[in-house]
């Protein structure tokens, strides 16, 4: 599917566009129809191909016929044009977070900057402070988001190396030389940004293996290819390798490529002490080279003395003392979860009616959803007034009465305001089924400020969770500097759930703060803030997440069933 692809392509015209100067309602028009692309479920290929392309919200004819050429040629004559009147550092200083299309304009046509180095050059030379609409706080804003990117460089987010790494598998599983296959990795472990793809295969035909898995139609180009390790890169720029190895050694060769390095040291000073070594290609008798065991990662752990550790707690953050002590974590499983507290409607800035989410909730096996659009102040994302709450109200008891199978929750995301209190007033809130509470203005403050903003929020007594507590925006935007022992306590104190936010770009609460919660006492919620039904499924970043902190089905929210829900949130 190339719906991102394209998605992609329609934003970068709207913001070269909007760079040239060009009327909003022109702009406007792409990046509609990039968000109705990105949010598909359908392949736009196919679409393109049966002429159904105008049949989309917001894809004109014009539109359309662009997107038909880029799918059937691979490019777009307009779009190289355009590239031709912008120099082409100027799409790359788009990248950097807090720079927006107009500060780009006014960069380039006031300094002549057009690359990342220039624009560093002038932010530290102090030139960017006379200009309208900037000062000395943009410049050292600027600077932290050039650092920002350049530390996360060369890495995807975590859906996008999963789902990539996902569809690889099932196109190799077509080979029927292949006795097992696995991801491996940084992937296998789920962490939130993965650098490349590790894929490994038990085979006796090894050729056979490579030479199906370069013909991948998603091969932009082959690195290496050998008999055991060939690399290739996708067209959207992810590297994957893929290694094989003998049915004897394939568990030992999971266990050594899923990592992690800290882990794998680790657990090798433990083979030492017992007498082995081991490898990537199993477990042997240290003195005499004898193959004992590497067949299954679960024969290595077992005659090394250890319980079978999860792929996600392979960090050496304690694990392997926890499995000598049997005393890991039953970690929570996506199957655990009863329903998501955290999607937005159409109400506000979602894409889907109640009905639609509901029913889609309910096909994903769902016992519940919690509706959460956005307050009153938040003009940009339709928050509602508080007259347009009791209609949504009246809407949620209707279709309650409608749909089997599924509870719909009536909730807010309430925005905290700089003081900490919100934008409702009590009074509102407890019409609500829960609230949930969030910041999504006024990110500029010191670490006191904004502890204390979010644990006067904890306060209310109408607030059950805390969304995406730290507000980061990975590859884009920095985490609050907070004193998260003191929102812990705070959260445990006042008996507020805090989030972790399953949007594959936030996975916040991360999993360091998730382990350090639960050490305190803290109880979590697993939402993926959903402003589309295609959203719903990214619950299972945030269920990586959360067992990546060593979270279990008893700390996590929406594990209850709806009647044990209702209890604990008062509704």
């Amino acid at each position: 599917m190339k719906n991102k692809e394209v998605a992609n392509l329609l934003y970068t015209i709207a913001d070269l566009l909007d760079i040239r100067g060009e009327i909003p309602f022109k702009t406007r028009a792409y990046r509609t129809a990039a968000q109705t692309i990105e949010n598909l479920d359908e392949d736009i290929e196919i679409l393109a191909k049966e002429g159904k392309l105008e049949t989309l919200p917001g894809v004109g004819k014009a539109i359309a016929k662009k997107i038909t050429e880029y799918i059937e040629t691979g490019s777009l004559t307009f779009f190289e044009k355009l590239k031709q009147e912008i120099p082409e550092g100027i799409i790359e200083l788009l990248e950097i977070p807090g720079l927006g299309p107009k500060k780009v304009a006014a960069l380039y046509n006031k300094l002549g900057i057009k690359t990342v180095e220039e624009l560093k050059k002038a932010c530290e030379e102090g030139k960017l402070r006379g200009l309208d609409g900037f000062g000395e706080i943009t410049e050292r804003n600027i600077l932290r988001g050039i650092q920002l990117k350049e530390k996360t460089q060369g890495r995807f987010l975590l859906n996008l190396a999963y789902e990539n790494g996902s569809r690889y598998v099932e196109y190799m599983k077509q080979l029927p030389y292949i006795n097992k296959i696995s991801i491996a990795g940084s992937l296998r472990r789920m962490k939130e940004t993965i650098g490349d793809i590790d894929i490994l295969v038990s085979s006796d035909k090894p050729e056979e293996v490579m030479n199906h898995f370069v013909a991948y139609p998603e091969v932009k180009q082959v690195l290496l290819k050998g008999r055991t390790k060939t690399s290739v890169i996708l067209e959207d720029g992810i590297q994957v390798d893929l290694r094989v190895v003998e049915e004897k050694s394939f568990g030992a060769a999971l266990q050594y490529f899923t990592g992690s390095k800290d882990h794998n040291i680790a657990l090798r000073g433990i083979a030492i002490k017992k007498g082995y070594k081991l490898s990537e290609y199993g477990l042997f008798e240290k003195d005499t080279d004898r193959y004992v065991t590497g067949e299954t990662e679960e024969e290595v752990y077992r005659t090394l003395g250890l319980s079978y550790i999860p792929p996600e707690l392979r960090e050496n953050r304690g694990e392997i003392e926890a499995s000598l002590n049997n005393s890991l974590p039953n970690l929570v499983t996506y199957e655990d979860i009863k329903g998501d507290l955290h999607v937005h409607s159409k109400w506000s800035d979602g894409l889907n009616t109640i009905e639609e989410i509901a029913i889609k909730a309910k096909e994903l096996g769902y016992e519940y959803i919690g509706i959460a659009d956005h307050s009153q102040s938040l003009k940009i994302a339709k928050g509602l007034s508080e007259e347009r709450i009791l209609s949504k109200i009246e809407e949620i008891k209707k279709l309650n009465g409608e749909i089997e199978g599924i509870h719909i929750l009536c909730g807010t995301e309430c925005d905290i305001k700089q003081d900490g209190t919100l934008d409702y007033p009590n009074a509102i809130l407890k019409k609500f089924d829960f609230v949930v509470a969030g910041i999504h203005m006024g990110f500029k403050m010191t670490r006191e400020e904004a502890t204390k903003r979010i644990t006067t929020a904890m306060d209310n007594e109408y607030v059950n969770i805390i969304a995406h507590p730290t507000c980061r925006l990975i590859g884009r935007r920095e985490p609050f500097d907070l004193d998260m022992d003191e929102i812990f306590e705070k959260a445990v104190e006042t008996n507020t759930y805090l989030e972790i936010n399953a949007f594959p770009d936030r996975l916040d609460l991360n999993d360091i703060y998730c382990k350090r919660g639960k050490e305190m006492g803290v109880k979590f919620v697993i939402n993926t803030d959903a402003h589309s039904i295609t959203h719903l499924p990214y619950m299972q970043y945030g269920v990586a997440t959360a067992r990546r902190g060593w979270l279990e089905k008893k700390d996590i929210l929406n594990t209850l069933p709806i009647n044990d829900l209702k209890k604990v949130i008062r509704c």
